[in-house]
């Protein structure tokens, strides 16, 4: 049996057996104080206590039905005159039930004329005559009882608002993933669309061959922008939580492809990839931070040459990226207009993600430079075990 059908077996008896084992053992000898003006416990008075007991068995799911149950065997058993005993327990027991399951100011209420039912039949009990001493008793016990049922419920709701909260916090972050790699995927196949249409514009008169590698390369870069715009509005538009299947996540084993389509434009790119095997989130940071960098340099920078290096230090992926373009460009996710882009904001998002960092700034002797340092270990230093892309 699982440990939370433990837990909910065990909710569900200890209320019963509170009830059942003291009012079975005590009730007997309940009235040995009492010989000559109590009745004596006889078998109405143990089926009084036992169908409180069992009443308790429902104390969370119907509180109304233990309430009743347990009210009405209380004030009978002291009504009837039966020494004071044991089944007293049950009066507690169910104001805690009731508030526990309903708002405050309705349980105040229910419990409030239970305690007033309990001292009226008690009066009875001890003949009409008032009694302070049994009046506190009775009122103190629901109130205990009723702020411990209270209080229960109000860590009850507190955790589901916290459930609730960190659920929609794992929506939200979730869409910004999604926004992200559309930004990366969907951005990079728009910038070398324009890139290959520029080329194509200006050797259009000159070179027809070279205009048909261009307009080749055009639809490429669309057709995988709309698969993967396809893939990520398939996921955003099936059943929420549902397992909707997704397209494997890119990596820098991926990345000869990439570096074609930039060099189609003309830029030459030169690459020095020896990370070897990487755990998956690495993999796929590494790959993004990497295509975004290119895409910035085919946008901003103005550069005939660019390199990528990608190897281990230290237990980390150090990934650079540099070009010979107009310093800033890249670094700061600008065009030539000057409007703030959000670049190296989402790659500087992915590393710090990752436990990593990432530094984007001028190279002393022109050109810009991205680089950035991935832990190839968690955050509690446990080290992550590589494995094949997702």
């Amino acid at each position: 049996m699982r440990s939370d059908d433990l837990k909910r077996h065990w909710g569900n008896t200890w209320p019963v057996l509170l009830i059942m084992i003291p009012g079975l053992v005590g009730t007997g000898s309940a009235g040995a104080d009492e010989v000559g003006w109590s009745r004596e416990p006889d078998l109405f008075a143990y089926s009084l206590v036992v169908s409180a007991a069992l009443s308790a068995a429902v104390l969370w799911r119907f509180p109304l039905v233990t309430f009743a149950c347990c009210a009405g065997a209380v004030v009978t058993y002291l009504a009837v005159g039966y020494p004071v005993g044991p089944i007293l327990i049950a009066v507690p027991v169910a104001a805690a039930g009731v508030a526990a399951a309903w708002p405050l100011r309705r349980a105040l209420t229910w419990t409030g004329g239970l305690g007033v039912a309990v001292y009226l039949a008690g009066g009875i009990r001890f003949g009409g005559k008032p009694d302070l001493d049994w009046l506190a008793t009775s009122f103190t016990l629901v109130a205990v009882f009723t702020a411990i049922g209270a209080a229960v419920r109000i860590r009850r709701e507190s955790e589901a608002s916290v459930r609730v909260a960190q659920a929609r916090q794992a929506v939200s972050e979730e869409r910004l993933r999604m926004a992200q790699e559309l930004h990366d995927s969907v951005g990079h196949g728009l910038a070398v669309i324009a890139m290959q249409a520029g080329v194509a514009l200006h050797v259009l008169e000159r070179s027809p061959d070279r205009v048909r590698e261009s307009l080749e390369a055009i639809q490429a870069a669309s057709r995988e922008s709309l698969h993967g715009l396809r893939a990520q509005l398939g996921v955003l538009r099936g059943p929420e939580g549902g397992d909707a299947p997704r397209e494997p996540a890119p990596g820098l084993a991926d990345a000869e492809r990439l570096l074609r389509r930039i060099r189609g434009g003309g830029l030459v790119v030169a690459a020095d990839l020896r990370a070897g095997d990487l755990p998956p989130e690495v993999d796929v940071a590494a790959y993004r931070i990497m295509q975004e960098s290119l895409t910035n340099v085919l946008r901003h920078a103005g550069a005939t040459r660019a390199r990528v290096r990608a190897s281990r230090d230290a237990g980390d992926l150090v990934l650079e990226v540099t070009d010979d373009g107009r310093a800033g460009g890249t670094g700061t996710g600008q065009g030539d207009d000057s409007r703030p882009g959000s670049g190296i904001a989402g790659m500087r998002a992915r590393a710090e993600a990752l436990g990593g960092r990432l530094d984007a700034g001028p190279r002393p002797r022109g050109g810009f430079a991205v680089r950035a340092r991935l832990p190839l270990t968690d955050r509690s230093g446990a080290a992550d075990v590589p494995g094949q892309r997702s």
